[in-house]
């Protein structure tokens, strides 16, 4: 069974339909798959896994409600200010990046309900697919129970607790299990399935599903938050990060080591020349990825382009019918950490179009080709460039008919101003100015503020024409580049500082800028510390919904930035939602809240 095209079949989309409209309950983790709609058929080894991972893509990691307020807009990288009239929305926004979040926050609770969902999706697979029989049966409950402990991992992640229910026994009862005692059994359980899992490419696997590197990428990173998760809470962030593991004579970190190693040396895997093709529209199958959300546009469900429409401006338009809608944007300080290394190829790079016009951004270009179309329509499509975009922007601009205005055959590239203030150039100022430093507000003539996140492709393709709101990129939780980081971390943490620079600088020599500047690699830098270290992996992994973690294991997440006041201990981890707590009293609320 190929799960990346399952859900292209009518049958498919039948049974997967059924099990996503089902009776899910978060708190109590009963399941009701209705067999009327199915015609009275029991759910099939595959339906029901192929239901455990659609969670992953629906929303859970590729919505900005979800893993991205969670771990992005909860650090020093990202922010959604309120911006005038837009982006007030009850204070939702603002509370997750001012660390004002309560047990009933919205945001919160959606993605506690989208990952226990995930947890319970996983664990009906379990069940359905140990009473079933079949070939694939051992590599399909090896994927179900390494699923489920990819959802329980990042439950225990951000709120130190996840539920859980023997799928075996019907009459077991829901327990809460705790992240301190859970991150064992689930480093157990996962080492356990990976002689049943197949090495990805085999077994018509693909980067989609969760194979032996998956299992790999997964076990180095619970090793290597393990020590966070043992004792999150401690006053100063004392984390006993090179403990004994699980293994005798090893610690954490010798795990990380030797699991990104496999992923490292494997030969599977190659890190990208151009920074950016990991984030692009065509990123299917990228060199550097290992487990990833796969996201097609299709009539089933478009994927989600929120990771590349939240940062672009509403007059930014890559289509005459397609914009951004001018939302999030990036801290002051996370910016200046680029300062002296704009030009690392991570941190921007131009685009080139086939006529061999280059779209510089600064003033000069005066028009491009009008050549790319949107796809399945005859409509321009204009590219932006990738990276972190800051100052003066240009683009197109519509004329009174709704079409872009042009130059004979070519597009005409304009200064652009704010959409909902005209008079207010669309200059992304890098420093926000907060008429009230510690509550993220701006007024109508400061919509224009932020740097903004352009590192995913932003895809104008919808299902019958242009829809800003769906993308085929494919959205890695995993890739190669990432596994560098990690391993430079673990090498770091046990005193090998050499190793470590040695792994910073692979990152950094192995990327190249664009022939404009002469496809010239990325500079090694000289010597490496704990802040240059975080500054390295906020580089490498800006904007891929991996930051919040970071900070907790460097013991930055209590300091303030921008919008955000220095916090306690108990803001390491976020409250179990009210709801649940109201319904089920196995849960006791996390300290602090």
């Amino acid at each position: 069974m190929n799960f990346k095209n399952i859900f292209r079949s009518k049958s498919a989309q039948i049974i997967s339909a059924t099990l996503l409209l089902s009776s899910f309950s978060c708190t109590d983790l009963n399941e009701e798959v209705r067999d009327e709609v199915l015609g009275g058929q029991a759910p099939s080894m595959e339906s029901t896994l192929v239901a455990a991972y659609d969670r992953i893509g629906d929303a859970t990691f590729t919505d900005h409600t979800g893993m991205i307020s969670m771990q992005e807009y909860a650090s020093d990288m990202a922010l959604v200010p309120t911006r005038g009239s837009d982006w007030g929305d009850g204070g939702k926004w603002r509370e997750m990046h001012e660390f004002t979040w309560t047990p009933s926050s919205l945001i919160l609770t959606d993605q506690w309900n989208r990952l226990t969902n995930g947890i319970s999706r996983s664990l009906t697979a379990i069940q359905t697919i140990t009473n079933s029989d079949g070939d694939k049966k051992a590599l399909y409950l090896a994927e179900a129970q390494g699923l489920y402990a990819f959802y329980m991992f990042h439950t225990f992640d951000l709120y130190n607790q996840a539920p859980y229910r023997d799928p075996l026994d019907i009459n077991a009862p829901v327990t809460a299990k705790q992240a301190p005692e859970g991150i064992d059994e689930l480093i157990t359980l996962v080492e356990s399935l990976i002689p049943n899992l197949a090495t990805l490419g085999d077994q018509s696997t693909h980067t989609g599903r969760f194979t032996k590197e998956a299992a790999y990428a997964l076990l180095a990173d619970m090793y290597l938050n393990r020590a966070v998760f043992k004792d999150r809470f401690n006053a100063t962030s004392d984390f006993k990060f090179t403990e004994a593991s699980l293994t005798g004579g090893e610690t954490d970190m010798d795990r990380v080591i030797y699991y990104t190693s496999l992923l490292i040396n494997g030969g599977k895997f190659q890190l990208a020349s151009n920074y950016f093709s990991n984030f692009d529209i065509t990123n299917s199958g990228a060199p550097e990825h290992v487990f990833v959300v796969v996201q097609k546009v299709d009539a089933f469900r478009a994927g989600d382009n929120d990771l590349g429409y939240v940062n672009q401006e509403r007059n930014q338009r890559p289509s005459p019918a397609n914009r951004g809608t001018n939302a999030a944007c990036m801290t002051t300080e996370f910016f200046h950490s680029w300062d002296g290394n704009h030009d690392d190829p991570r941190f921007s790079r131009k685009y080139q179009y086939p006529d061999g016009t280059w779209f510089m951004n600064d003033g000069t270009d005066t028009s491009v080709p009008a050549t790319d179309v949107v796809a399945g329509t005859t409509q321009p499509w204009f590219h932006f460039n990738r990276g972190i975009l800051y100052g003066q922007q240009y683009g197109p601009k519509l004329n009174d008919k709704g079409g872009f205005i042009m130059d004979g055959a070519r597009i005409s590239v304009l200064p652009l101003v704010m959409e909902k203030n005209t008079n207010t150039p669309m200059n992304f100022t890098p420093d926000l100015a907060f008429d009230n430093p510690m509550a993220s507000v701006l007024t109508s003539n400061q919509l224009n503020q932020g740097a903004r996140f352009f590192k995913f492709e932003f895809n104008p393709a919808g299902v019958s024409g242009p829809d800003n709101g769906v993308s085929g990129v494919d959205i890695p939780l995993y890739r190669l580049g990432g596994i560098y980081t990690m391993r430079a971390e673990a090498y770091f943490r046990k005193g090998q500082v050499t190793e470590a620079l040695a792994d910073i600088n692979i990152l950094r020599t192995s990327r190249t800028r664009e022939a404009l500047y002469a496809n010239a690699p990325g500079q090694a830098i000289a010597s490496l510390d704990a802040d240059i270290l975080l500054r390295e992996l906020g580089f490498e992994l800006y904007w891929e919904m991996k930051r919040r973690p970071q900070l907790v294991r460097f013991g930055k997440l209590d300091l303030p930035n921008t919008a955000k006041p220095a916090t306690g201990p108990s803001r390491r981890a976020f409250p179990i939602p009210q709801s649940t707590i109201d319904v089920n009293k196995q849960f006791q609320q996390n300290s602090g809240y």
